[in-house]
């Protein structure tokens, strides 16, 4: 299996050691050549193996992860349509910051969870994160106002902050960047399939007589979320390295896969220089200002889409069945969108622009139509308008898959999950109170922030096309034809993609 190499770690240098990514280092310390590591990526049947195995291992454990998150952030949402308001003496005004509050506590804590993740173990903190905020589930239950809701809906945005840039970095780590669309569309989906599952267990937990719903709601929830991340604690891998359920020629081959697309691996060394260019460079700002928008539309329909529904029906048990399939509905759009951006080549920008249609439509149903004569319709409205989702899902990976540099990567997905946490913040505070149910301010801020990032992924696309074009132009200058071969053979210095003059990008 092992072949001498000509270079081993002993070779470099303290500094240079300290340089290379931890997967370079990894092949050095095993003696494995370039050439042999050709050999395994051109085995189909092999690769093919082992993305089924990475795909029963790593994405069942992401996916439920997520089915959690959606309906542990979403417990405030069922519970109000219950007796929450009443229980605790809140207005909805001060429903509106209790969904601002959550993102608040993401805003805060999201880089610190990251520089934490990338310093120490990855799995372990998301497994940790996930038993707190069961936790703090259940003492949500125990609350009897608005000061005491404020501090668990904070606490819970704190322990939820890390799993999205985590799982990002996750997906970019042990998918190659033809595959990891489709793979991070199939655990964000989950959010879909947790808006479901969610309305069924809330359905079901709506039959208690003897016990307050709303609180019932939060102690069922907390218990599950809990032991789900003890699962997790023992299932979900750090990292390729020191992944328990894989042989060494399997992680030999996943580092192969991984040098593929020269975004870089593992290096838990902090390069400062790399932040810098992170913040420096117009794509991350482009994708923060997309996703800003985008999270802007979600803050809004996530707080109030039950409300929206509950103004077109009186018996709570009935808003939370009608709110069902809105949960289906999104699961399609993603899985169709992230496959479609997965299968054909730098479709990605086209995607976010096509999926951003039937949130439009899907918006003006809900505010034009009139819910006396045309209730079907109105609810078909509320189906459809989250396809902008799909657009969120190929937004939040492209920095993990389009930046070189492990520090790079990790503050470009940090950024750009602040303008998420940011977006939803904002979105709330557009459906006024006073216009319900049909809240024109709100659907007029959709409509706007749509438009906005037709506009945005335009330019993304045109700049990511020019900087491979300028690339491209040089190597052909200098006679230098792109190989896999190259990437395999480069040794992983961590370097950023504004570094590596053989990096491409994708769109």
């Amino acid at each position: 299996m092992q072949t001498t190499s000509d270079t081993k770690v002993n070779d470099f240098g303290i500094g240079e050691t300290s340089s290379l990514d931890e997967a370079d280092i990894f092949l050095r310390e095993h003696n494995f050549t370039p050439e042999y590591i050709q050999e395994l990526l051109v085995d189909k049947e092999l690769n093919k193996k082992l993305v089924r195995k990475i795909d029963l291992i790593l994405l069942p454990m992401l996916a439920g992860t997520y089915v959690l998150q959606y309906i542990d952030k979403s417990a405030l949402a069922y519970s109000a349509v219950f007796d929450l308001f009443t229980d605790t003496g809140i207005s909805s005004d001060q429903y509106s910051w209790l969904a601002s509050i959550f993102y608040f506590a993401y805003l805060t804590a999201e880089y610190p969870w990251s520089y934490l993740a990338q310093r120490t173990r990855m799995a372990k903190v998301v497994s940790g994160c996930v038993i707190s905020w069961g936790s703090i589930l259940m003492i949500t239950a125990s609350c009897k106002n608005f000061v005491g809701l404020s501090i668990c809906r904070f606490l819970l945005g704190v322990f939820e902050a890390p799993i999205t840039p985590c799982f990002m970095m996750i997906v970019s780590m042990w998918y190659t960047r033809q595959e990891q669309p489709f793979r991070a569309g199939v655990f964000y989906s989950c959010n879909g399939v947790g808006s479901m599952t969610g309305g069924l267990i809330t359905y079901a937990i709506g039959q208690i007589r003897t016990f307050p719903v709303w609180r019932a709601i939060f102690l069922i929830c907390g218990g599950v979320t809990i032991a789900w991340g003890f699962l997790l604690l023992y299932i979900l891998p750090d990292d390729i390295l020191s992944a328990k359920h894989f042989s060494l020629e399997d992680k030999v081959v996943l580092i192969g896969r991984g040098k593929l697309g020269r975004t870089g691996i593992l290096n838990r060394k902090i390069k400062w220089y790399q932040i810098k260019e992170a913040l420096l460079d117009p794509q991350v700002w482009l994708l923060t200002l997309f996703m800003l928008l985008n999270e802007v539309i979600n803050g809004g329909i996530a707080s109030f889409g039950k409300l929206i529904i509950k103004g077109l029906v009186k018996d709570p048990l009935l808003t939370t069945v009608l709110g069902i399939p809105q949960g289906a509905f999104q699961v399609f759009w993603i899985l169709s969108g992230t496959w479609l951006a997965s299968r054909i080549r730098n479709f990605r920008t086209i995607v976010m622009v096509m999926y951003l249609f039937p949130t439009v439509l899907g918006i003006c149903l809900i505010w034009k139509l009139d819910r006396a004569k045309h209730l079907v319709g109105v609810l078909f409205g509320y189906y459809i308008v989250g396809s902008y989702v799909t657009s969120l899902v190929l937004a939040l990976q492209m920095p993990s898959t389009n930046l070189g540099g492990y520090t790079k990567r990790t503050t470009g997905v940090a950024i750009v999950f602040m303008a998420y946490c940011a977006g939803n913040i904002i979105g709330p505070h557009a459906f006024l109170s006073s216009e319900s149910p049909t809240y024109p301010t709100g659907c007029i801020v959709i409509l706007s922030c749509s438009a906005t990032q037709v506009v945005i992924s335009i330019a993304l696309r045109i700049l990511l096309i020019r900087r491979n074009k300028n690339r491209d132009a040089t190597a052909a200058a200098r006679g230098i034809t792109e190989t896999e071969e190259h990437a395999i053979e480069e040794v992983g210095g961590d370097l950023t993609d504004f570094e590596n003059p053989h990096f491409r990008y994708v769109y």
